[in-house]
């Protein structure tokens, strides 16, 4: 398939696969494990969801972190580095085969994409909610400033909804693998993005998460350490290790997307330099 052919729409591949629920086949063990593990990953991934935004919004000065000072600065570190480190671990090398063994069984690949979701949704629930706040404000938005971060704030997440949704909302929020249990099939991963978003830059989703970061209407030392650093894995993280497995993966079909698409800014095209 050329990088020009016409790929599924996602919306409708994410109503198919859920209209598939429907007239699942019999089975149901089968059926009600993929229910309740479905369950415990999309509460787990809204209440990550809920955490992250509750904590940006107020500048990380909201959590239920505790620990005094100065180890808490320690304990932050740790709930930092945590997410990009385990992150990347778990879609490369060795580590990308641990979602697929999480259920023992022979459900367990089947449901690796649901597995390695609630992996980073407990990632993000504990950095967002465990963190401990150092106490110091810099500057809280008000007035017109209020409304301006607060319209960048939602058009960031609005990018980033979009861009999941681009490259597959069945995959980014754990539903293909459950889903697909409940109907005993093999999950039918998207097709490597290039629509959309995909049109204009190769990776949508983490400038979206890194919009998010910034644009806040209150910002502490906890939140530029938080942005800084969850921004510096977003640039650096899908050159060294995303766009590698997709160049392995799809091979010269990406070597093409990638040689006439930018990496996170619109403009010229990239280079072929993985």
């Amino acid at each position: 398939m050329s990088d020009t052919a016409p790929q599924e729409r996602p919306i409708p591949r994410l109503l198919s696969l859920v209209a598939g629920l429907a007239d699942a086949p019999p089975g149901c063990a089968r059926i009600a494990f993929a229910l309740a593990y479905g369950l415990l990953c999309h509460a787990i991934f809204a209440a990550a969801v809920l955490a992250m935004g509750w904590a940006l919004w107020n500048g990380m000065t909201v959590s239920l972190g505790t620990v005094p000072w100065p180890w808490a600065a320690l304990a932050n570190a740790a709930l930092l580095l945590q997410f990009p480190i385990l992150h990347s671990a778990l879609l490369n090398g060795r580590g990308a085969s641990l979602p697929a063994r999480a259920i023992p069984g022979p459900w367990g690949r089947t449901l690796a994409s649901t597995s390695y979701t609630i992996f980073a949704s407990l990632q993000l629930l504990a950095l967002f909610a465990l963190w401990t706040p150092s106490g110091v404000v810099w500057w809280r938005a008000e007035g017109w400033a209020l409304w301006a971060v607060g319209a960048a704030h939602l058009a960031s997440w609005l990018f980033l909804m979009k861009s999941n949704l681009d490259a597959g909302a069945e995959l980014q929020s754990g539903a293909l693998g459950w889903m697909s249990l409940a109907q005993d099939r093999r999950p039918h991963y998207p097709d490597m993005p290039v629509t959309g978003l995909f049109r204009v830059i190769r990776q949508p989703i983490y400038v979206g998460f890194s919009a998010v970061l910034w644009t806040v209407p209150v910002w502490t030392p906890d939140q530029l350490v938080l942005a800084l650093g969850l921004t510096a894995y977003c640039v650096i993280a899908p050159r060294r290790f995303k766009e590698r497995r997709y160049l392995a993966r799809h091979g010269e079909r990406f070597a093409r997307y990638l040689a006439t698409h930018p990496y996170m800014l619109p403009g010229r095209p990239g280079r072929k330099d993985l």
